[in-house]
Formats: C-alpha cells, structure tokens, sequence
C-alpha cells in the first residue's frame, strides 16, 4: 500500500485529539506513517498505537522549538522528497497551515486547506464563503499537502504496533535563511481547565447580547465540559480574549454542538461555525440571521435562558 503521513501535534506529552482524525483518513489512502517532531516516544508511542498508525518517525536532532516553522518544515519537506509519500496530511491549525504551505513551496507541491473531508482517491472536500459552497478538489502535482479542519470526523479505532524509525537531522543540514525566526520564549495561554477551542467537541460561544457579562456563558460551558468561543463584536469590545474567537477572522470550528448566545450571526460568525454538526441558538431577536442556521432556536434573554439550562443539566447529572 501507499504510504501517508501525517504530522503529529502534541504538547505536554499528549497527543493532540485531531491527530486520530488524520490517522483515520489516512488509513482510507494507505499505510500511515507519523511524523513526531522533538516527542518523547516513550510517552507518544502508546497514545498513538491504537490509531493504526503503521510507523513513527520521530525527527529528532535538532530542537524544533527553537524556531518558528520554517525549521519544522525544512525537516518534513526534506522527508517528502525522499520517501515520496501518497500525501502528507496536517491539522488545519495556523502553525500547521505555516508549515504545510512552506512544505509544499519546498517540494514543489500543490497544496489544499481546511478540508473537511478526503477520500481514498485523495479527492478533497471543502466548505467555503461562509459555508454556502461545497467544493471538491484534487490536487495535480507533486505530493498532496492537505491541512484537514478539526471535529470532522469520527475517529476510527485501531490496534496497531508500529515500527519506530529515528530520523537524524542538524542545523548544519539546513538553509539558514530559511530556518525562520528563533523563538524567545514561549507563553502557555491559560486555558483554566477548559478544552482547546479548535479541539472540543462542544462550544458555548457569547456575543454582543451578553454586554460583556460572560459569567453565564462560561457557566453553561462548564457543565457541558465545553470550551467557550466568542464573536468578533465580543473580542473587539475588549469583552473576551481574541483567541477565543469564532469567524472568518478568527478560528474555525466544527465541534458536535455549538450553543450561540446573543449572536446575531452575521456571514463573518457563520464562516467559522457552520459546519458544526448541531448548532443551538439563544437570541432576543427572532429576526436574527443566526436562527437561519441553527437547529434549535430559541427567542429569549440568555441571562434567563442560560442560567435554567445550566441548573437543568446539573440536575440531570446529578
């Protein structure tokens, strides 16, 4: 079978959720091959043996970390041109998107972003102006480099042992110039518990309706485990950190539920949220645009609304 690889996000020693998705698409394409960069095996191997994953290549030798991403993609790119994999498939975060288009430019490759969907002919599928278009493309020369945008996905589950291969790499390999800023330091965002925005499963996200009071946003959250997003007019407003935003501006998300309360859903919102799978709207307006999109709509103040939902799911996990 063709070999596939896919680039292994983690930190803190875990495996990010979104590597198992590529894992899963993967194996529809052929074998899978992961590429680790500066990770601990002996605590990744584990995590990654039940994802079907056929081989690990840990690139190790020099600290990646050291570097914005031209060092990360230096290292993959010189990989794909040995190997000459089917595709090389990467989580659409903005430093994975940073390093697949550095990857592709380097092997002169086409490249495909923020797909939600690849088939085993590496045909892929895109939601795009806000998610009013479906878009399937192939890409038509070299290497396929496709980013494939988190929650989209189930995560297929397989056993597997895979063979370890170390990969050796020094900075005296590399194009100097190419290598990309060094870094300083890095600061952890605080995350306070909560599950990365473009990793959770479930979002409660707050807008220009909660007048800056989030309290019962994040309390809603918190009971459903879920991460808290918010609109552009929240994070403009000082009201919410700019990291937490949704939209064409900000992150792109697809989680199983998304709750928005007290947003109105204008097309620069929807773009970031669209494709989530079941989408619940609270808002005052019943003219809102959000309730266009949403499955479950309900007209009211989310000052009323959030505080006896939240109360009603503690009851019932009670």
């Amino acid at each position: 079978m063709s070999q596939v690889f896919i680039l292994v996000d983690h930190a803190h020693g875990k495996v990010a959720h979104s590597v198992g998705e590529l894992a899963t698409i993967a194996k529809r394409i052929g074998d899978v091959s992961a590429l680790v960069l500066n990770g601990d095996l002996s605590v990744l191997t584990p995590q990654l043996s039940h994802l079907g994953i056929s081989e690990i290549i840990s690139l190790s030798g020099i600290n990646f970390e050291k570097y914005s991403a031209g060092a990360s993609a230096q290292a993959i790119a010189q990989l794909v041109s040995e190997k000459s994999p089917a595709a090389l498939l990467i989580t659409s975060t903005a430093r994975g998107k940073e390093i697949a288009a550095r990857v592709a430019v380097r092997t002169n490759s086409g490249i495909i972003t923020d797909a939600i969907d690849i088939d085993a002919a590496l045909i892929a599928t895109q939601s795009i102006f806000g998610g009013s278009t479906t878009v399937h493309s192939k890409v038509g020369h070299g290497t396929p480099i496709i980013t494939l945008r988190s929650n989209s996905v189930e995560i297929e589950v397989a056993a597997t042992t895979p063979i370890l291969t170390e990969v050796k790499v020094a900075e005296s390999d590399f194009d100097a110039s190419r290598l990309g800023d060094k870094v300083v330091s890095i600061t952890e965002a605080v995350t306070g518990g909560r599950p990365e925005l473009t990793e959770a499963s479930v979002i409660v996200s707050g807008g220009r309706g909660t007048n800056g009071d989030f309290a019962p946003v994040e309390a809603l959250a918190d009971v459903l485990g879920a991460a808290v997003g918010a609109s552009r007019a929240a994070t403009d407003a000082g009201w919410y950190p700019h990291s937490h935003q949704v939209g064409q501006t900000g992150k792109t998300v697809s989680p199983s539920l998304y709750v928005a309360c007290g947003i109105s859903g204008a097309i620069q919102h929807r773009a970031g949220m669209q494709t989530s799978k079941l989408i619940v709207a609270i808002n005052k307006d019943p003219d809102a645009p959000i309730f266009d999109l949403a499955d479950l709509g309900i007209v009211g103040d989310l000052f009323a609304v959030l505080p006896q939902a939240t109360a009603e799911i503690q009851l019932k996990k009670a």
